[in-house]
């Protein structure tokens, strides 16, 4: 067997077979079985995977996302760019977890591709393809790679349903505020209400109605998707809005914790608490009983407890009643 011919640094470790076929590299080497080609016309080092596992399904759906872009990127044509879904993720954006048609959580996400302007929509195999014009969108780069902006992408996705659009715009428009419990106070947001309003407003949209019934219920302080569902279920069942992470103190000035959602007149706590708390369990449990021992009400909220909405409707109604 001969020896493989090294390929030119220049290239690195990911690139496109056009660029190596301009810097010589042959059509049977990059046949090579050191390399791998996720899609047609990219080559990546077979060593080299971009795959990260997580145990929260959400989480693991984003990073294939995510690794999917990667992937494609050595061949992103100059006035190309990701959008919708795979750029939501690449911003780091909650969406609704997919499933397969059998009823399995999906785990192969075709990168959505945008092209701007004039240029031909992209139609490589393997991909999800999308043209729109320059006053639609604003092209920039996240984490290496060429993405439509955060309000554009937002405005992307009007076919999400109306409570997923507001987690997706809570996530972007959060203000990293000062306060005992908050981390990173100071970091700016990523988009403003303001932004998603004129990305909404340049023209026609898919799921316009929805997009515009979602943008006023935006906020710019709730912290997780899930507990954006837990505020719109309760305002939905007509309860007043909570609330968000609140820091609490005692009478005495001893700094409780920061709440997810309250009712501060009447002392009644929401906390949601998602599937993997185990790590910070013991920290939350303290939490909670410091705050019942002041005298607050503490409402905890289980997936299974927001599976069932009108019961969660139910346990805060009646919280706030026994308060007054």
């Amino acid at each position: 067997m001969g020896r493989r011919t090294e390929l030119p640094d220049e290239l690195g470790g990911e690139f496109s077979a056009a660029l190596a076929r301009r810097h010589g590299v042959t059509r049977s080497r990059l046949r090579g079985g050191d390399l791998r080609a996720p899609f047609f016309g990219v080559r990546i080092a077979a060593d080299i995977s971009f795959e990260v596992d997580a145990e929260d399904p959400y989480q693991r759906q984003r990073l294939r996302r995510i690794a999917r872009a990667r992937e494609y990127a050595p061949r992103l044509h100059k006035g190309h760019f990701f959008s919708h879904q795979t750029a939501a993720s690449i911003w780091g954006g909650p969406l609704p977890l997919e499933f397969t048609e059998d009823g399995r959580i999906a785990d192969d996400f075709p990168p959505h591709v945008c092209a701007l302007g004039p240029l031909a929509e992209p139609r490589t195999s393997g991909i999800i393809g999308h043209r729109t014009r320059s006053s639609f969108t604003a092209m920039t780069e996240h984490d290496g790679l060429r993405v439509s902006s955060p309000a554009a992408t937002w405005a992307s996705l009007g076919s999400l349903r109306l409570h997923d659009l507001i987690a997706l715009g809570d996530y972007f428009c959060r203000e990293w505020r000062q306060g005992r419990g908050r981390p990173d106070p100071g970091k700016s947001p990523l988009a403003t209400t303001d932004d998603l309003r004129r990305a909404l407003e340049v023209g026609r949209r898919i799921g316009a109605d929805r997009l515009r019934a979602a943008l006023p219920r935006i906020r710019q302080d709730s912290w997780s998707p899930r507990e954006s569902l837990v505020r719109c279920v309760l305002v939905d069942a007509g309860l007043p809005e909570p609330q968000l992470n609140v820091d609490v103190f005692d009478d005495a000035g001893r700094f409780l914790g920061c709440v997810d959602m309250s009712y501060g007149e009447e002392k009644v706590a929401v906390e949601y608490l998602g599937m993997l708390h185990g790590a910070t369990w013991a920290a939350d449990v303290e939490r909670i009983a410091a705050l019942r021992a002041a005298g607050w009400i503490v409402i905890e909220v289980t997936a299974p407890l927001l599976r069932r909405p009108e019961e969660l409707a139910r346990r805060v109604t009646s919280a706030l009643r026994r308060s007054r």
